[in-house]
């Protein structure tokens, strides 16, 4: 069974950045393509960014370049570099094993992410 251990998250500033972290059980990571995902109080989970296991990247039109998701696929973690972070950034961000923008495994407890002054 896969599950998902995020960390990084916490409060920045407008204009700061983060560094989360994802690191995934099971032995099948290196074959999997990883997503990053967040999700607004109330809301649904939305897509952020994905990385196949060749290193090629698909990122959601709204970040603009901010965001860069990167792997290591040694120790099993996927990294989401979140920089000029803004207030509308304020979520809960989850990774997941991603099929078209979606996550399929059980979700994880995510690390919430705090933009404020």
């Amino acid at each position: 069974q896969v599950q998902f251990v995020e960390s990084g998250g916490g409060l920045v500033q407008p204009g700061g950045s983060l560094r989360l972290s994802c690191t995934v059980s099971g032995s099948l990571f290196s074959i999997y393509t990883m997503g990053w995902y967040r999700q607004f109080p109330g809301k649904q989970r939305e897509w952020v960014a994905r990385i196949t296991v060749g290193g090629s990247r698909n990122y959601a039109e709204f970040l603009k370049g901010r965001f860069t998701i990167s792997r290591d696929n040694g120790k099993k973690t996927v990294y989401l570099q979140m920089n000029s972070l803004t207030p509308e950034d304020t979520a809960v961000y989850y990774c997941n094993i991603d099929v078209n923008n979606r996550g399929i495994e059980r979700w994880g407890q995510g690390t919430q992410v705090t933009v404020s002054s």
